[in-house]
């Protein structure tokens, strides 16, 4: 299985490197792409649960429909972008946006109070560098971060609606308002994928002056009558034909999405169909006011209750741990396991059973696992007898603080136990009772 897997995902890093180096895609290669990652996020499980998978695979299965048949051209003759296409992109990024806007509206009361951002920076899943100045803003800045988040959310989508320039405007808008996210926080790479479907609210004439003369010169050359041909060639009409469908499908598709975005029951980050062509969408719906964290600890001692038992702690890529470390950044990139430890320690591990598969792998010492991990306290030696999860409360340190100039970027306080101390025999009847292959030590 794992060997499928990266022969999947090296496939398509190969085509996706061709198209971005070459300039040059159809219909059949982007096809392909799609095929790709939705067999990937089909069988990714837990691991592919976040929201923006089904939000890239919608924007590339449109961007299927950006390209000709079977050409390669890079500025192909007889393909121009449909309206059809154009508006099923706006028509994404409205459902982003309004999505976004009305399950913070209808959710958590700090929306509508204006105090969300008062714990934003501090409890976002992976906070950056950026984070933690910007949770010590004043009141009245968070306040007005806040409504300016309703702006743009509930109220810039429906400029599409009003002419072109207001969907200019509605671009420009959303653009400006994905890099201050991604800008502010860690949040893998949904902003900058969002800022794809709000390109489809430029015309030619506004990306004009960003091309370059010789570009824009052919393309007008392709536009005039005489070079188009009496008659349109198979690939286009093929083409006609299967942008007309596209724009039946996602009509049909979006009747579930519309009723969605209308009930009080919202839910966000949901498909109504296996190939999520059309979804529902959404952030932050609801705002932890704490943040709390699972620190998982390893001792080589016989007795894990020995109060003179020393355990050490696995540090993650970027999820916090080290009170010295400083918050890291890393946007566009994903660590889906330290996301994963955000979720998992506002619940407990009989709902995240997956924390106790993860535990097992540890106390095996297997280096697949081991290379998710920052460091490895066990490294050269002994594997750990026993490992447990503790639970902390994180804070921001004060910037000029006691705890700042000690070069602490957090402080903590122990909550208390998150699971007790486990070993590796323990784990044995666990691990057959739900078929996973039991770890073996090397």
């Amino acid at each position: 299985m794992d060997s499928t897997l990266d022969c999947l995902a090296l496939a398509g890093l190969a085509v996706a490197a061709f198209v971005l180096l070459t300039g040059c895609a159809n219909m059949m290669l982007m096809f392909l792409l799609w095929l790709l990652y939705l067999s990937l996020v089909n069988v990714g499980q837990i691991w592919y649960s976040f929201g923006w998978e089904s939000q890239l695979l919608e924007t590339g299965f449109l961007g299927i429909f950006l390209c000709p048949l079977w050409s390669l051209s890079r500025l192909p003759q007889g393909s121009p972008p449909s309206r059809i296409v154009i508006w099923s992109f706006r028509w994404l990024i409205f459902r982003i946006m309004l999505g976004a806007g009305l399950i913070k509206i209808r959710g958590d009361r700090c929306w509508r109070e204006l105090t969300c951002m008062d714990y934003h920076y501090e409890t976002q899943p992976v906070p950056n560098p950026i984070s933690y100045f910007m949770h010590r803003s004043p009141w009245w800045f968070h306040r007005f971060e806040t409504l300016v988040n309703h702006f743009i959310e509930l109220l810039v989508p429906f400029f599409l609606l009003l002419g072109r320039r207001m969907a200019i405007l509605h671009g420009l808008l959303q653009i400006l308002f994905q890099v201050l996210l991604i800008l502010s926080g860690n949040l893998s790479f949904l902003n900058w994928l969002t800022v794809v479907p709000s390109l489809a609210c430029f015309d030619d004439a506004s990306l004009a002056p960003l091309l370059g003369r010789r570009l824009r010169q052919r393309a007008a050359r392709l536009q005039r009558p005489g070079t188009r041909g009496h008659s349109p060639a198979l690939g286009s009409c093929v083409r006609r034909v299967l942008n007309i469908s596209l724009g039946l499908l996602i009509t049909y598709l979006s009747i579930p999405v519309v009723l969605n975005l209308l009930s009080s029951r919202q839910v966000m980050n949901t498909s109504f169909n296996s190939l999520r062509i059309v979804n529902t969408y959404g952030a932050f719906g609801s705002i932890t006011k704490e943040r709390t964290e699972v620190i998982l600890q390893g001792t080589s001692s016989l007795d894990p209750n020995d109060p003179t038992a020393v355990w050490e702690e696995f540090e993650f890529k970027c999820k916090p741990g080290d009170l010295r470390r400083r918050p890291c950044l890393i946007s566009p990139y994903h660590y889906r396991l330290d996301w994963l430890m955000w979720f998992a320690a506002f619940q407990t591990y009989e709902q995240n059973e997956w924390i106790i598969h993860l535990a097992g792998k540890l106390l095996a010492q297997e280096e697949e696992t081991l290379s998710l991990l920052a460091t490895n306290p066990f490294a050269g030696r002994d594997p750990p007898r026993w490992i447990r999860g503790e639970h902390f409360r994180y804070k921001f340190s004060q910037p000029g603080g006691k705890h700042a100039r000690d070069g602490k970027w957090w402080i903590r306080k122990r909550i208390g136990p998150y699971f007790p101390p486990i070993n590796l025999q323990g784990l044995r009847k666990f691990f057959e009772d739900r078929n996973w292959p039991y770890p073996v030590q090397d």
